[in-house]
Formats: structure tokens, sequence, C-alpha cells
């Protein structure tokens, strides 16, 4: 079964999707098999990945709206080990759609539970919102990964993404958990960004990776020419930044299924 992760913030251009479409490529760099879902109407993750918007026929949008096989829907990447769910501009109807849908929340969920068995790693690439889409990741989702950039208002927006998990925990999916925060678009000359650092590590509840993400020129090269960071330039600062997050992320999944019983194990 995969380990279902969702990459959440709802505030825009804090590096959410270049983390995740990132990540996911040092994953299956790791030999996991991992896919990456589109749940962005805007569709970045799918172009950043190298698939033009004219190549989706079948899109996650016809999986949640439509009962769309999703494993028609997969698409591989350039990368071994790597396929995207993409998303299309449709996507952005089906918020609308699923407002009156019986089990609305759990739409996804059914989506990614006819996928498990094939993949290691499910990364939820999420919009940046707190709408309908970004319930249904949540949802489906057993951990999440906080992007936060590092700027003067990233503690007040991580304090209500943090209510709005524990609402869903407390109504749809109980056994969500935050695997940790990441720091982003980190200038280490910048006096505000390392005041930001050590608030987030002094403050924030649950785990803070050590792996910081810089404000890199190569990372916001990279998906003009539809690669990841790992193929445009892995030596950067940016692709050693997320080849470290990678392997934090595996060594904490590792270590959580060494600690847990046997039967909750096979219940996740």
């Amino acid at each position: 079964m995969a380990t279902i992760i969702a990459f959440c913030n709802q505030k825009g251009g804090v590096g959410k999707t270049t983390t995740a479409l990132n990540v996911g490529a040092y994953l299956a760099a790791e030999g996991h098999k991992t896919l990456l879902v589109d749940l962005d109407p805007q569709a970045n993750a799918t172009s950043g990945l190298g698939i033009p918007h004219e190549r989706v026929t079948i899109s996650l949008y016809h999986c949640l709206a439509d009962g769309a096989d999703p494993k028609a829907a997969i698409m591989p990447t350039s990368i071994p080990n790597y396929d995207i769910l993409p998303s299309s501009v449709d996507l952005a109807g089906a918020a609308v759609e699923l407002v009156g849908a019986e089990g609305r929340e759990y739409k996804l969920f059914s989506v990614l539970q006819q996928l498990s068995d094939s993949y290691d790693f499910i990364l939820i690439d999420c919009p940046p919102s707190l709408g309908i889409l970004t319930v249904n990741a949540l949802v489906a989702a057993q951990k999440v990964i906080i992007p936060v950039q590092c700027e003067y208002y990233a503690l007040e927006g991580l304090s209500q993404l943090l209510r709005t998990l524990n609402l869903i925990r407390e109504h749809l999916s109980p056994h969500l958990s935050v695997m940790g925060a990441v720091l982003t678009m980190y200038d280490k000359r910048n006096n505000l960004a390392q005041e930001v650092e050590r608030e987030v590590r002094r403050n924030f509840p649950a785990h803070v990776f050590t792996a910081v993400v810089p404000r890199s020129v190569s990372l916001a090269e990279a998906p003009s020419y539809g690669k990841t960071i790992m193929e445009y330039k892995w030596w950067s600062r940016g692709g050693m930044a997320y080849k470290q997050l990678a392997q934090e992320i595996i060594a904490l999944v590792q270590t959580a299924h060494e600690t847990q019983p046997a039967t909750e194990q096979q219940s996740i």
C-alpha cells in the first residue's frame, strides 16, 4: 500500500508544486514507485513534468466527475518509476460539480484506493485554497507536508491551515497527520528569512524538516523546460535540498512502519 502525502498550503506562491514534483523525482530515483497527483486546475505540475495540456485526453477531472478509470489517465514521465495523474482546466469545474455530490469529500479517496497497491508513494499537489478539492486531498492522504515560504505572514497562514487539518481529523479522516513543514524560498542573506526559520522551528507543533529549499534561479527555470531540478541541474543548491528532503521523508516513513503494530500497518 502506498504512503499518500498531500502537499498543502492555502497560500499561493509558496513552492508547493515545485516541492511536490521535485520530491517525487528524487523518491523515484531512490527506487520508490511514485505517482504525482495534480489536483490543481492550473495544471502546473503536469506541464512542469514536460506533459503539454493537449496530450492529456483523460485527466483527474474525468476520474472525479465521470468515474473514469484512473489507471487509464496515468501518464509516465521521463523519469523511471515516476508517473503522473494529470490535471486540466476542466478540474476547476469539478469544484462546482462536487458541491452537491453524495460523499463529495471522499471522491479522491476512492480514486486513489484503486491505485494504492501499484505505488510506494502517492503525492498530491493541492490547489492554493481550502476548498472542496483540498478537502478531498486531505481526506485521501495519510500525511501532510506543508511548504512554508520564509516571509512575514508565514506563521499566520500556518495557524489557519492547522485549524483546518484539525477539523478534517475530527469530522472526516481521524488518521490524518502532519508529517512536517518544509521551509522554501530561503535566502540566508535575508534577516527576515532567518527570523521566520527560527520562529517556525520554535513554534510549529509538528516536525520541521532539516532540508531548507533556497530561493533559486535553477528551480524557477526547470519547469519552463518541462524538467525536474534533478534532470535540469541536480548539482544546484535547489537540487541538493530536494534530494535531502526526499531522503528525510523516506526515513520518516520507514521509522513509522517499524514502530507501528503489524495490524495498524495493514490498515493504513
